[in-house]
């Protein structure tokens, strides 16, 4: 396994991944409730020219019967990534902030969706992580059709099309994955890593859509944080889930950054 931590920790299965392509490695980490079949257009371009290796986050899709928090969530995701370009949205952002902290070995290139890097504010994250244990609970009692159809009636995901909404691959997942994914690396429970975003030295891109303001602002939070080897780029038009609501835009920024950073 790689990284530093316990040797006495048992021994960790790899987490489920598909891998495409050929040429420089690629990771790709989903958000929440999605799986890897959730990255539709985007990874079918970069498999063009790349190594795409696609992962079920802990919780989820053939990864559902590992219940990981975000930090060993992170050590399960770099085993199976190995050094490459690692590219997350939302959940998975989150994740790899955690994996380019904990790994910068293996790190050649962070790109982050949507993502956040915690909540300061102790009481805000104490009342985040009773609103992840009620999502839980409603999951559990609900099952995971009704909880699915909630989860993209949100605003949040306004914009993206039926056919971006990837309902039949999100159906893969199970409650208690997912329901453990919200109590072990919901945003609630996750520390804030702001104070050591500075430690990150490769290139990143840090990308928002122009809509979604609480995360552009957040997005912004992380490049002045890390400094001058992160860029924000604003997809315009687009809510949270760039990427899916506007495919092309998204690779029209992505791919000069991979080819400026020889990625």
């Amino acid at each position: 396994m790689t990284g530093n931590w316990d040797p006495d920790e048992p021994q960790l299965s790899m987490l489920h991944a598909e891998v495409e392509g050929h040429g420089p490695r690629l990771v790709l980490v989903h958000g929440f409730a999605q799986t890897q079949a959730c990255w539709g257009p985007v990874a079918a371009d970069l498999t063009v020219d790349h190594e795409v290796c696609r992962v079920d986050a802990p919780g989820h899709g053939g990864s559902s019967e590992f219940f990981a928090g975000l930090r060993t969530g992170a050590r399960l995701i770099a085993d199976q990534g190995g050094t490459a370009t690692y590219l997350g949205y939302s959940m998975g952002g989150r994740f790899l902030l955690h994996v380019a902290l904990a790994n910068p070995e293996l790190v050649r290139g962070l790109v982050l969706v949507g993502a956040t890097a915690g909540i300061d504010d102790p009481e805000e994250r104490a009342e985040r992580r009773r609103v992840d244990e009620a999502m839980a609970s409603r999951l559990e009692r609900d099952g995971l059709t009704a909880f699915l159809d909630a989860w993209l009636a949100q605003p949040l995901f306004a914009g993206l099309s039926d056919a971006m909404q990837f309902r039949e691959e999100r159906a893969a997942n199970t409650v208690d994955g997912l329901a453990e994914s919200l109590r072990q690396a919901g945003t609630g429970s996750q520390d804030p890593l702001w104070d050591r975003l500075h430690r990150i030295e490769v290139p990143v891109l840090v990308v928002a859509g122009e809509l979604d303001e609480k995360f552009t602002v957040a997005g912004r939070r992380i490049v002045e944080s890390i400094g001058a080897n992160a860029e924000l780029a604003v997809v315009g038009g687009t809510g949270h889930a760039a990427h899916l609501e506007d495919p092309d835009a998204f690779l029209a920024i992505l791919r000069p950054w991979l080819a400026n950073h020889r990625l």
